[in-house]
């Protein structure tokens, strides 16, 4: 076998090796508490970038940052970047590309050069797992700085991010509401059943 077919080969199985799971849902709906508990049980994770991308804009005074134009393409960066520098056979990402396009339509967006290019490379570098694990809603939203959504404007983003999975080709993996172990048990079965 020549050595360029090798390499590819051994590529191939590199990435085939490789799991990034997205884990998405509604605001509020305990995504972050499953990623640290993730973390804590010695997974890799990759945090969610739109919320840091708030508190940065907040830090330099700006307090509506999703009313600036640069809003969904700082957060693209951001998640591109963790992504990149992400280490680890299994990886749990908080959120993705297609949360960041669910975002734009939620907003009247339209997609930016920055998220449209995203979506190419995820879609065509086949980055993340095609089974999505999606945190259902509480019944409820609790306000922070980063996160000042009604719990009915929560139902309309979560209809959003359900839709643009399905349309970018995502099979959802529903996590019902319960306590952290018990989805984190639901979301590790699931990995172990595929």
């Amino acid at each position: 076998m020549g050595c360029r077919r090798l390499a590819l080969v051994q590529r191939l199985n590199e990435i085939d090796a490789l799991k990034r799971f997205i884990i998405t849902g509604a605001p509020g709906a305990g995504k972050t508490a499953i990623i640290r508990q993730l973390a804590l049980d010695g997974f890799s994770v990759v945090e969610e970038a739109a919320t840091d991308v708030i508190a940065a804009a907040h830090a330099r005074g700006v307090q509506e940052p999703w009313t600036h134009s640069s809003f969904i393409s700082d957060i693209v960066a951001m998640q591109r970047e963790r992504q990149l520098r992400a280490t680890g056979d299994l990886q749990f990402h908080d959120r993705s590309a297609i949360c960041t396009a669910a975002l734009a339509t939620y907003l009247g967006y339209p997609f930016s050069p920055a998220l449209t290019a995203e979506l190419e490379r995820v879609n065509k570098d086949a980055i993340f797992q095609r089974r999505v694990f999606f945190i259902r809603h509480l019944g409820f939203v609790t306000p922070t700085e980063a996160r000042r959504i009604t719990f009915e404007e929560t139902l309309r983003f979560e209809r959003i991010h359900e839709e643009t999975y399905r349309d970018f080709g995502y099979e959802m993996v529903f996590i019902q509401p319960a306590n952290v172990a018990v989805r984190l048990g639901m979301i590790k079965e699931s990995i172990r059943a595929h």
